[in-house]
């Protein structure tokens, strides 16, 4: 599925924008703070119902109004669809697909596009917390798979109908062995989880290196899967659970499953979130994005791959690197500076992008001189 064209209404600081996107690759240029990443943001917000730089979603409406709305047109064998996100603080996002409307966000990976995105705060996806890098490899398993997204769902919701009873027992309301049928749940349902994040892993890992050496980061770089249980078997998690039973009733809630887990990215057998330096991280963080584009590729759902200013910080013969892999699969929205910036091998067959204080004028079809 391409994504042919983005509106946006009243979205950070656009009054309104209609811009078309090519089918391989769009650079959208323009000075600090014009709106390029805006323009980027809005296309994911379009394609999932959420933000890809923040958790306060009102940041996205523009100053002034209480509405935005962003609308994405899509190809497939089947035609165009249209999605669109409609979003008013304080109310649920107003979310329909071809005029249906969707009761959930984020919208699921099979019924859109994959989408993977670059921007400076997805550096926490390696220096934040291991919940974000355990819902990024579930993203993940869903696009490649789409059919086991419903296992991280099934494990979700055990956890929580488990850590509610936890709580019912601490308050005398119930007996501990209440807890058999969701122990035999969560582990039947975290093993299957456990066995999907590996697989998903051994798609990604040997990838991961050979992207990592192309962009250029000095060093094997390498991920390794953590996961809090040893468990072979569901079984042998269910026997880890029931044993941790008693600590979890003191403590209040369950402490141990994949729920747990956590993804170390290592640079030359060092952790690039303890010891890499931010350039080292960005370039990791590109390594791993393309590694993923790759296996999706493999899977016949390239994603369309959102990068903001990914040029600046690269010398010449890394960015003219850095572009072969962009054009290499796949739909790509590139932003940058200048269209200096970008290696002239880029400017064949693209649609360019100019954005002025909000205002987007583009143009299609601009070829190298």
């Amino acid at each position: 599925m391409l994504v042919d064209r983005v509106a946006l209404r009243d979205f950070r600081n656009y009054e309104r924008a209609d811009v078309a996107l090519a089918p391989k690759l769009t650079i959208v240029t323009g000075s600090n703070g014009a709106g390029k990443t805006n323009l980027l943001e809005a296309v994911y917000f379009g394609l999932t119902a959420r933000s890809c730089r923040t958790r306060n979603e009102r940041e996205m409406v523009r100053h002034g109004c209480r509405v935005t709305h962003v609308a994405v047109d899509a190809t497939d064998d089947s035609g165009t669809h249209r999605f669109e996100v409609g979003f008013e603080p304080g109310e649920a996002k107003r979310i329909s697909i071809d005029g249906a409307a969707q009761t959930s966000a984020p919208i699921a990976q099979v019924q859109r596009p994959p989408v993977s995105v670059f921007v400076p705060e997805r550096l926490e996806l390696i220096k934040g917390a291991p919940a974000l890098r355990r819902s990024h490899v579930d993203q993940l398993i869903a696009a490649i798979w789409p059919a086991r997204a419903e296992t991280r769902a099934s494990y979700s919701r055990a956890l929580a109908q488990r850590n509610a009873l936890i709580a019912r027992i601490r308050a005398g309301r119930s007996s501990p062995s209440s807890l058999d049928p969701w122990d035999q749940e969560l582990s039947r349902a975290g093993f299957a989880l456990m066995e999907d994040r590996a697989a998903a892993l051994d798609e990604v890992v040997p990838l991961f290196a050979q992207r990592a050496t192309e962009i250029g980061l000095p060093g094997a770089a390498a991920i390794r899967y953590r996961p809090r249980s040893q468990a072979a078997s569901a079984g042998d998690l269910l026997t880890e659970l029931e044993q941790r039973r008693d600590g979890d009733l003191d403590r209040g809630f369950s402490g141990h499953g994949p729920h747990r887990d956590d993804l170390m990215l290592e640079l030359a057998g060092r952790s690039l979130r303890s010891y890499g330096s931010q350039g080292q991280q960005r370039a990791a963080l590109l390594a791993l994005l393309f590694a993923e584009r790759d296996v999706l590729v493999e899977a016949g759902r390239p994603p369309l791959m959102l990068l903001d200013d990914v040029m600046s910080e690269l010398d010449a013969k890394r960015r003219s690197q850095l572009v072969g892999l962009i054009r290499s699969g796949g739909q790509a929205l590139l932003t940058a500076t200048e269209f200096a910036h970008v290696p002239a091998e880029a400017a064949a067959d693209v649609a360019l992008v100019n954005v002025t204080d909000g205002v987007a004028d583009g143009a299609q079809g601009l070829r190298a001189a």
